[in-house]
């Protein structure tokens, strides 16, 4: 598994981080509250919150937000109903892309999802038509610091059940299963390391390289999601340069 494209990913969101800060605490919030409605507002008791709330706080979304999310997703505030919903499709010269939602309007997100796929020389498929080449996985990326000991790094994350470590020129990416996801984070976070981001991810078991043309209908219809409020999650297979 290569963590090339996650890193570019990363160097990507933080370029526009803070103009689009809003918008991805809203989109955090929504998974916040979802994840405390369907399981119940304890996250020691409720692992789809535990994971949520860690990747809020990895994207460093305040604690008020945090626990009003929860509060709204247990009914103590008001607040609008979302169902999850994902849509498989290729991009262009067949990408493979998983695009996870939560929307309180199915019909308004598939057809901007599918408007997303058309405009940009891909097109929406069928539910199972690019999961298969996927794996769900803890993923935690640390990037590199003079101070990091890379044997200690992967001693700690190993031990605490970590599958495996991929060492890159921009840092460190640990790999779990999902079980073992939130222990890692914490044996991680207890040895005081950084993260640059920590989630459950589909991680692609391929990867596709595309030409410059190609590449830029694909950066393009990667915003186009970006920009969709009720768009949570896009998993996709190209390897950036």
């Amino acid at each position: 598994m290569s963590g090339h494209s996650k890193w570019s990913t990363i160097k990507n969101k933080k370029g526009k981080a803070d103009a689009a800060r809003g918008k991805v605490f809203t989109k955090l919030a929504k998974a916040i509250s979802v994840a405390a409605k369907e399981g119940g507002p304890d996250p020691e008791l409720n692992a789809k919150l535990r994971d949520a709330i860690t990747k809020a706080k990895g994207n460093n979304m305040p604690n008020d937000n945090i626990d009003r999310a929860i509060k709204k997703g247990a009914g103590e505030l008001g607040g609008s109903s979302y169902e999850t919903i994902t849509y498989e499709g290729y991009g262009p010269a067949g990408v493979a892309v998983i695009v996870e939602a939560l929307t309180d309007n199915k019909n308004r997100t598939a057809a901007d999802v599918r408007h997303a796929f058309d405009k940009n020389g891909g097109n929406l498929g069928t539910n199972g038509c690019v999961s298969f080449m996927f794996e769900k996985k803890g993923q935690i990326m640390i990037a590199k610091t003079s101070d990091i000991d890379e044997d200690e790094l992967m001693m700690v994350a190993l031990d605490a059940g970590a599958e495996d470590m991929m060492i890159e020129e921009e840092g460190y990416e640990v790999i779990t299963d999902v079980d073992n996801f939130q222990g890692v984070v914490e044996a991680l976070e207890n040895a005081n390391y950084k993260f640059e981001s920590s989630e459950i991810t589909m991680i692609p078991n391929t990867f596709t390289k595309l030409s410059q043309d190609d590449a830029k209908k694909m950066q393009k219809m990667l915003d186009m999601f970006d920009d969709n409020e009720d768009v949570q999650d896009i998993y996709h297979n190209w390897e950036e340069e």
